[in-house]
């Protein structure tokens, strides 16, 4: 009786070692020999038993059954995470099972230009598939929300949105995409701008330094010329003058209109809104766009000149002047004369580059 005992004790611990040798043969090697990239989606709510059949349907592994076995019996199957992930048939079910639970899902590139304002992303934002374009423009204007992340009351996030290349996956909500780049803008400029303002800045507000940014950003064709501009704008300043720059009307338009502006008319020159500079005094209420590191720099660095106003050449560069009279010359040479404008565009200045 004791032979038989041990005789099946043995047979036991072979067929169980045979077993955990036929698992672990199956979780160290691939489906297949396929290196094309599949996305897999894990729903919220799904069984890791029905994620298992659909990665055997789909050829990514050879056995649910095994592949279930082996999860419940390393104490996984709870650790499933909702995400599209990216998987290949060569990869090994190990490989699988780790890319699954990571919670890492397929990235998508979504870039944001310098000089964009809010409406203009969000139109971005959904038409490139993330979102609509009202949760997104919510989202920024969201005070309480703006206000916990920037530590300051602003009526929207316009100005804060750091232009740069983001990574989107599908489960990414607009209010996601806008604190992260709320979080961009934030490091950045505490990154580049001085703890203390000084120059035609000092005793300036941060929102007073962006807002000033964001008009240097739109008015802005030539990189080279944005220090240059910022002296326009901090010489009037200086001097009373009304800084008349077209951005702020098309803007405050945009504000009244809840969408992108893109024409203005004369009439609209003359028209109050709280952001066309050429009816109101000073600075407008808030930022009319979202400028780069470079044109925050310019902000605060401006170019020592008499310069008062300037003029589009129409090859996104400008002509300067320091008297209306000059000025005056050169609208008449660029702007008056139809000539000078035929052919012409801003996008000349990247031929040009």
């Amino acid at each position: 009786m004791k032979k038989i005992f041990v005789f099946l004790s043995a047979i036991v611990v072979v067929a169980g070692l045979l077993g955990f040798i036929v698992i672990q043969q199956f979780f160290s090697k691939p489906a297949g020999p396929g290196n094309t990239e599949v996305v897999f989606e894990v729903n919220r709510g799904r069984t890791f038993q029905g994620v298992a059949r659909e990665l055997e349907e789909r050829g990514l592994i050879r056995n649910s059954t095994l592949f279930s076995l082996w999860v419940r019996v390393t104490g996984q199957s709870g650790k499933l995470k909702v995400g599209e992930y990216a998987l290949r048939e060569n990869m090994t079910p190990k490989q699988i099972m780790s890319v699954i639970t990571s919670g890492i899902s397929v990235g998508k590139s979504f870039t944001v230009s310098e000089g964009l304002n809010i409406f203009e992303i969000s139109e971005n934002f959904e038409r490139q598939g993330f979102g609509t374009k009202t949760n997104f423009i919510k989202a920024c204007m969201d005070k309480a929300f703006l206000e916990k992340i920037l530590s300051e009351r602003v009526e929207t996030c316009e100005g804060y949105l750091f232009p740069e290349t983001y990574q989107l996956t599908k489960y990414t909500t607009a209010q996601d995409l806008v604190k992260n780049m709320m979080d961009r803008f934030l490091e950045v400029y505490s990154q580049s701008m001085p703890a203390q303002l000084t120059g035609p800045v000092s005793g300036w507000t941060r929102h007073q330094v962006v807002t000033l940014a964001s008009i240097i950003e739109k008015e802005t064709g030539a990189p080279e010329e944005r220090a240059r501009i910022s002296s326009i704008f901090h010489n009037r300043l200086k001097k009373g003058m009304l800084l008349q720059t077209d951005p702020t009307i098309i803007y405050g338009m945009a504000m009244e209109a809840g969408r992108v502006v893109l024409k203005i008319s004369r009439a609209d020159i003359r028209r109050p809104t709280r952001y066309n500079t050429y009816v109101i005094k000073g600075l407008p209420p808030g930022p009319i766009a979202n400028p780069g590191k470079e044109a925050l720099l310019a902000t605060i660095e401006p170019e020592n000149t008499n310069y008062l106003f300037f003029v589009s050449q129409n090859d996104g560069t400008h002509i300067f002047s320091e008297t209306y009279a000059d000025h005056n010359k050169a609208v008449q040479q660029y702007q008056v004369n139809k000539k000078a404008r035929e052919g012409k565009s801003w996008r000349d200045l990247k031929k040009r580059k």
